[in-house]
């Protein structure tokens, strides 16, 4: 079902920070020769059939790469990614204000990897160890940090798999929120945006009545979505001639 409101999926891929250290555990950075970088970016409009990529290659350089990342961010009223809120929302943000963009419009996030470990109790919570688990795909496999050296000296064919990396892993990504979506109580309230009586995590409007939730002051009619699954709850203030 495509939603009034516009969600976004979102991964970053990011070039280490090259420096001076005098070890290689634990060690403090004595120089930065070169900061890191975003190398490229992918993102899809949930709902949408088309993954997109940007990377270095494709424009003039980092700026016009971030201010790329910047508009996409600012459409979007939810963004979702796998530790997006400690890597790839922190990451777009130092982007931004380094090359001197105001804030995006303000949205919220969904942090699969978060819901994973508050939910779950799997034995990884990686986006590849999910996707397997949940029997939605894989990560594309790129060898290890050899691509990522590669695409730092400017290798087009290393970019190439890159791109294709980032792809797969917003395609995975998707795949992982849908079946992650039923469970989770604090997913944004798609209702504001769809509309009452339509499912809070998918906006769908086949909700069936599955009796009450009884609280302190009162009662609330207790549904539950027939395309996902969620369970909620619709307060005695709401109308219910949609819901069976």
């Amino acid at each position: 079902m495509k939603n009034k409101n516009k969600i976004l999926l979102i991964d970053l891929e990011t070039s280490p920070t090259l420096g001076y250290v005098w070890q290689l555990w634990e060690a403090n950075c004595l120089k930065v020769v070169k900061p890191w970088k975003i190398l490229c970016f992918a993102y899809k409009w949930f709902g949408d059939s088309k993954t997109h990529v940007v990377s270095l290659p494709m424009v003039k350089n980092e700026k016009e790469l971030v201010k790329r990342l910047w508009s996409v961010f600012n459409e979007a009223d939810i963004i979702i990614a796998h530790n997006g809120d400690k890597f790839d929302v922190k990451k777009s943000y130092a982007k931004f204000i380094e090359h001197g963009l105001t804030p995006p419009m303000p949205f919220k996030t969904v942090d699969t990897l978060k819901v994973a470990r508050r939910y779950f109790k799997f034995d990884s919570n990686r986006l590849d160890a999910l996707g397997e688990l949940l029997g939605v795909g894989r990560k594309l496999q790129t060898g290890g940090f050899d691509l990522w050296d590669k695409c730092m000296q400017g290798d087009r064919n290393a970019y190439r798999v890159m791109e294709r990396y980032n792809k797969q892993d917003v395609d995975l990504l998707e795949r992982i929120y849908i079946k992650l979506r039923p469970w989770m109580t604090s997913h944004p309230n798609l209702s504001i945006f769809n509309g009452n009586n339509t499912c809070p995590v998918c906006g769908s409007h086949k909700l069936q009545k599955r009796g009450y939730n009884m609280t302190i002051s009162g009662k609330t009619q207790r549904v539950q979505c027939m395309d996902c699954g969620r369970w909620s709850t619709i307060g005695n203030n709401k109308k219910l001639t949609d819901v069976k």
